[in-house]
């Protein structure tokens, strides 16, 4: 799998996925696996580029892998310039957010919104791709709503515009994230274009992505959702894809280590307040993955999210796993 010059490790990408994929998340992603790691959305409106929310997405030392940074707008000559900052920021590939369904983006005409306006789509990809020396991707939904599916449409613009990879979302904006992804439309679009097609939506498990890759097409597959609480899910779909034998699950030492780690980047980051908030949700993931399972999985989750100090929460992972190991 390459886009533009850059070679990735494989092709088992991390979706960029607003308020989860920061620094902390994306290189634990990289290490248990994942070929890429695309950072959060960023607004192409500098007015926002000094909140401390903004600043934090904008951190990318020490990331490992190949830095792509995501921008999200509806004006041109902005996601221009906002591609020329995160270039001069450390990006080495920038990706444009046409699939985000939220809405308070799509009421600024952002996201996935744009799909109802492909001539506007034409003029803000050349605007990016002109803007800047490094490969720029597009990441898009299927249409905006399932009589309006225009991704092969869109697919084209993008080629024809020099964008270097594109992922589609199996999922039309009207659809949310409700139901099923459908894979026809990707199907189609990889029939339509030359460039790499990248296929997201539901891909959960490693056989669901050698299903999702053969009926298809794609280049590779984009994993969003499925890593929220098991990021070892990026070394488990590689093996698959190359082998077809299905690796063990982490063990409670790896685990423990991996969850401990992740914790405490997040307070580092974020600072005490916003990362012990932001932990709750990835350990309310945890909880619903890997350790589902495991007793007293449900009782440690509401203890956790009632914790008010950062050295609390690392203390009480500390003794969950302590009894865990112990039984």
């Amino acid at each position: 799998m390459r886009i533009g010059s850059y070679q990735l490790a494989n092709n088992v990408l991390l979706a960029p996925m607003a308020g989860i994929t920061d620094l902390p998340f994306r290189r634990l992603c990289v290490e248990l696996g994942a070929g890429m790691a695309v950072s959060e959305m960023l607004s192409s409106n500098p007015r926002v580029w000094d909140t401390a929310k903004s600043r934090a997405r904008m951190v990318h030392s020490n990331e490992p892998g190949i830095r792509s940074v995501q921008i999200a707008g509806s004006d041109p000559e902005m996601m221009a310039s906002a591609a020329q900052h995160n270039v001069a920021e450390g990006a080495q590939i920038i990706d444009i957010n046409m699939g985000c369904p939220a809405k308070k983006v799509n009421k600024k005409l952002a996201g996935s919104a744009l799909l109802q306006d492909p001539e506007l789509v034409e003029r803000i990809l050349h605007s990016v791709v002109n803007a800047v020396d490094v490969p720029v991707t597009l990441k898009i939904r299927t249409g905006w709503a399932p009589e309006h599916r225009n991704g092969v449409t869109i697919a084209k613009i993008a080629e024809q515009a020099g964008i270097q990879a594109l992922a589609v979302h199996g999922r039309t904006r009207a659809c949310m994230y409700k139901g099923f992804a459908e894979y026809d439309t990707i199907a189609a679009i990889k029939a339509a274009i030359n460039i790499p097609v990248i296929a997201n939506g539901d891909i959960t498990s490693p056989q669901k992505a050698r299903e999702v890759l053969d009926y298809t097409a794609a280049d590779a597959v984009m994993v969003g959702r499925g890593a929220q609480g098991n990021p070892w899910i990026f070394r488990e779909i590689v093996h698959y894809l190359r082998t077809g034998e299905m690796l063990a699950a982490p063990n409670g030492t790896e685990i423990a280590q991996v969850m401990k780690r992740h914790i405490r980047q997040l307070h580092e980051l974020h600072g005490e307040h916003r990362g012990m908030r932001i932990a709750r949700k990835h350990i309310g993931w945890y909880m619903q993955g890997n350790l589902q399972q495991a007793p007293g999985s449900s009782d440690f989750r509401r203890e956790f999210n009632t914790l008010e100090s950062a050295e609390a929460q690392l203390a009480a992972l500390e003794h969950y796993f302590v009894n865990f190991n112990e039984r």
